[in-house]
């Protein structure tokens, strides 16, 4: 397998590797409830907010979470269950909007046995899809290209 050179990614690796007690109090999804603009947070609403991916799937991945900090949806108040997917349906309007995709994946993964990186903070993946948006570079050589940047992204969202 070749390497591709991701020097950001060790921020991420360090802090998942950290205990569960330090994580809470730096928990991305609680940072960017605080911090919107320095966290790509793109939708705010009473109890939810959907941010960019910052290691996305795909172009416009984005993660929708409720704003405490809560890791299961057994533990979700009915207003706040309520407003979670009403977030969703409007960051996926919003994605529909400006990215015009033609399907979106949905899922949580809910435990780190699941595969939830954050496995603290409950948060629901949004990635939109395109016909074609796979090709052969993930397969041969295990990269995945995304061909807009976070930035950009984000204006278009905002804009929006």
């Amino acid at each position: 397998m070749d390497r591709l050179w991701a020097p950001w990614r060790i921020k991420y690796i360090k802090t998942s590797t950290r205990d569960s007690q330090t994580l809470a109090k730096k928990c991305i999804f609680c940072l960017a409830a605080k911090k919107a603009k320095k966290n790509y947070v793109v939708l705010k609403t009473k109890h939810s907010i959907a941010l960019l991916n910052i290691f996305p799937y795909n172009n416009g991945h984005l993660m929708v979470a409720p704003a405490r900090h809560i890791k299961d949806i057994s533990l979700l108040k009915e207003e706040e269950a309520l407003d979670l997917f009403r977030a969703l349906n409007s960051a996926k309007k919003l994605l529909d909007k400006t990215l015009k995709p033609q399907g979106y994946n949905i899922g949580a993964n809910i435990s780190e046995v699941a595969g939830a990186g954050i496995a603290g903070h409950l948060h629901i993946h949004l990635v939109p899809r395109w016909k074609g948006d796979t090709n052969f570079m993930p397969v041969l050589t295990n990269t995945k290209i995304l061909s807009q940047s976070l930035e950009e992204l984000y204006r278009q969202l905002k804009n929006a």
